[in-house]
């Protein structure tokens, strides 16, 4: 009499988990971008935190260095300070990133990641 099979076959714990680990390997190459956007989203907030209050007398330049210095100490690499764009609308100052970020998977295929942050200072 034969027996029934239990449990799953090697060739089915492949199918299982061939997808799972293309997806982690994709996670893993994806982590040092949202890390280096993260660090971009800390240094455009304490930026406005820093200027909010005493926007008398603050210049687009005084803002970019302000920006280029904390990119210096928190290591980003991209964008650079002349990538942000600073812009006055009526009182308050409009800081905005917009940056892509690409991670290559494997041979020819990439994955693109498209980030936009904008901060107003009062």
């Amino acid at each position: 009499m034969r027996k029934k099979q239990r449990g799953i076959t090697f060739i089915g714990w492949l199918f299982l988990l061939a997808p799972a680990a293309i997806v982690m390997y994709a996670a893993i190459r994806l982590m040092p971008i949202y890390l280096n956007h993260m660090r971009v989203v800390k240094t455009l907030d304490q930026t406005a935190t820093e200027l909010k209050g005493n926007s008398e007398g603050v210049t687009p330049q005084s803002i970019r260095t302000a920006i280029a210095n904390r990119f210096n100490i928190e290591s980003v690499d991209s964008p650079t300070a002349e990538d942000i764009m600073i812009r006055r609308d009526g009182k308050t100052w409009v800081i905005e990133a917009q940056y892509e970020g690409v991670a290559p998977v494997f041979a020819n295929i990439s994955i693109h990641v498209d980030f936009d942050k904008i901060v107003q200072v009062e």
